[in-house]
């Protein structure tokens, strides 16, 4: 039996546009290969994953919008972490300066439960490289260049979504999050037309925002946000609450539909900017 691509790229529909949708932590994979090591429990692996993120944007092609779906469970790979972001507790021989217990390789859950059994080989991290994390991203890399080859400039939204209340393990342990939290690095990864576009998308339906708190943006809005170069990123992160029951794992009636209409929005409004808005 042939093995599951790691990721899906779905292409534009009708009109392109210079937007990129990735979402880089639905998926719920775990390839056989990658099941000794991993004990965390079933219910993490729902929990820790952005469970429906894909179904919320599956309308970004119809809007003209190219959109990349990973389907490996961040325990496998975290694809929004930079190769280097192991230790030796997660990878035998690995150097680090800091403990790095959410990483490349999930050593922890978010609620401190143990997520590996043993810290993998180099070679076992080698073959999680080269078959999965290395072809998301060289995807990745190869949409955006054809996007700005094209128009002059294109525009990655990374797709999110995070615990509406913090649980055990986060730095904010205890805070209610707004209902979205676009993620520039301090506005420095997108125009101010992109990241005040997702903050004014949020408001005119009336859901809180609170950029970068207590989310700045990942690996990917911070490798491929090179505003100055024509590469414009902001991860947005949704409050989980607005589109699922965050303790039965299940689509909300109605606040789905809802969330689902702010995302083919919010794919539609900055699919529409222009150079010259980005001047």
């Amino acid at each position: 039996m042939a093995a599951s691509p790691p990721f899906s790229v779905v292409a534009p529909v009708g009109p392109e546009t210079p937007l990129v949708v990735e979402v880089p932590h639905a998926g719920l994979e775990l390839p056989p290969h990658c099941l000794p090591p991993v004990v965390a429990p079933a219910r993490a692996l729902g929990r820790d994953a952005d469970l429906f993120v894909d179904a919320l944007y599956a309308g970004a092609p119809a809007a003209g919008a190219t959109l990349l779906v990973a389907h490996v469970s961040r325990y496998v790979i975290d694809l929004n972490r930079a190769e280097g972001d192991v230790d030796a507790e997660t990878v035998q021989g690995a150097r680090s300066g800091t403990r790095l217990a959410h990483g490349l390789i999930w050593r922890l859950t978010t609620e401190g439960e143990r997520a590996l059994a043993r810290p993998l080989s180099p070679g076992e991290l080698a073959h999680r490289l080269e078959t999965i994390y290395r072809p998301y991203h060289t995807a990745l890399e190869g949409l955006l260049e054809a996007k700005r080859a094209r128009f002059g400039f294109a525009v990655l939204l990374a797709a999110h979504s995070m615990p509406s209340v913090a649980r055990a393990g986060h730095v904010d342990t205890g805070a209610v999050r707004a209902d979205v939290v676009p993620g520039s690095r301090g506005r420095t990864s997108a125009h101010a037309s992109v990241i005040d576009l997702v903050e004014s998308q949020a408001r005119a339906e009336g859901l809180s925002v609170a950029h970068d708190e207590p989310y700045k943006g990942g690996f990917s809005t911070m490798f491929y946000g090179r505003p100055h170069e024509g590469l414009h990123a902001i991860q947005v992160e949704l409050a989980r609450r607005l589109y699922m029951d965050e303790s039965r794992l299940e689509p909300l009636r109605g606040g789905f539909g809802r969330t689902q209409s702010f995302c083919e929005g919010l794919v539609r409004r900055l699919g529409a900017l222009t150079a010259a808005d980005l001047r």
